[in-house]
Parts: C-alpha cells; sequence; structure tokens
C-alpha cells in the first residue's frame, strides 16, 4: 500500500527511495562500519540464514558482492542519517519462490532499531516501487521457521501464505523449513 509520503528520485545510475521515516539508497563500501556494528549482532542474520560478520573488511565484501545487487538499499533515517538495515528485490532468476515477472522481498533490521515498524515501512516502500516502477506481477517474501518478527511484517504487507519446505542454507550449513508468502500486484492495488 503506497504511502503518501513515498517518493523515488534517481542519482545518474542509482534509485533514491523515500518513506515516511526512511531514505533507501544504493549500499557503497563507505557503509561497511555502520554495516559491521549492526550485522555483528548474532540475532540478526542467523535468522535471516547468515553469519554474523566478523570484522569491517568482511562487511565491505559483502557490500561489493552481495549488497551492489540492483534493487537492494541501505535503509537510513531520514532524521540523523543512522543506517537502520537492509531491504531489497531479487530477480525471480535468483530467487527459490519468485517465478518470471515476479521478485523476492528480502530485509532485515539491526537490533536497537527492532519494535519501531521500520521493517514493514520500508518493505511497503519495495513493494511499491516494484510494482509501480518495476511493473512485477507478484512480490514474494519467505522466512524460516521461527522467525516470527518476519512473518509478521510479510503479514502487515497483505501477503498471503503459498508454501512450505524443507531448504538447505548454505550460508549456515543447516537444513531449515522456509515458509513463502505472495502478494500479487492486483491485491496490493485493491487494498490501497
Amino acid at each position: 500500500m503506497p504511502s503518501s509520503a513515498s517518493s523515488a528520485s534517481s542519482c545518474g545510475d542509482c534509485t533514491v527511495l523515500r518513506s515516511e521515516r526512511l531514505l533507501l539508497r544504493p549500499w557503497n563500501v563507505d557503509d561497511a562500519p555502520a554495516l559491521f556494528e549492526l550485522a555483528r549482532d548474532p540475532r540478526v542474520g542467523p535468522p535471516a540464514g547468515w553469519a554474523p560478520h566478523a570484522s569491517v573488511d568482511e562487511s565491505r565484501q559483502v557490500i561489493r558482492d552481495v549488497l551492489s545487487a540492483p534493487h537492494c538499499f541501505a535503509a537510513f533515517l531520514e532524521d540523523g542519517g543512522a543506517l537502520v538495515g537492509c531491504v531489497g528485490l531479487t530477480p525471480a532468476e535468483a530467487s527459490n519462490a519468485a517465478g518470471g515477472g515476479e521478485a523476492e522481498l528480502g530485509y532485515w533490521l539491526g537490533v536497537p532499531f527492532w519494535g519501531k515498524g521500520l521493517a514493514t515501512e520500508a518493505s511497503r516502500e519495495l513493494v511499491r516501487y516494484g510494482f509501480t516502477e518495476l511493473g512485477l506481477s507478484a512480490i514474494w517474501a519467505c522466512y524460516y521457521e521461527g522467525n516470527e518478527r518476519s512473518r509478521q511484517v510479510m503479514e502487515r504487507l497483505g501477503m498471503a501464505y503459498q508454501r512450505s519446505a524443507e531448504c538447505d542454507v548454505p550460508l549456515l550449513g543447516e537444513r531449515r523449513v522456509e515458509h513463502c508468502m505472495r502478494l500479487s500486484r492486483d491485491a496490493w492495488a485493491a487494498a490501497c
């Protein structure tokens, strides 16, 4: 559901998105120290399927190798500029859930920013962006069994449960049950 405070602007070859309290922009390697401060906390990465970061250098490498993907954004507070987390859309060809013309939404927040509605706010802006600017027909999101915070964000976005399956979590060398939810562009538009 779009927010009246949502907007998008372009800075050369990058997209910058805004919501009521957040600025979403592409990652750059200068974000590594702030990323490390959030991503080193063991309460952040493991529920999402990745290990806590061990150093600023590792965070820098993750920015280069993972977070620099198209439609992946660092989320900052508009008021004060603190990095709060990450939100992104993974295209169908790199997703286990999404099909052609669809994408998979992913997000995480640093612990100091939990419980403030920021994951939902950032994700709503990405959903709006995906449907109105990228022309997606549906957006998927998946969470691992036990990650209730993530499930609640998906429900607030209006996503509907689709399926569950056991899967590998390669970055942690584990198998977990993953639950997948979906929001179609038509359902999103009808709720607006």
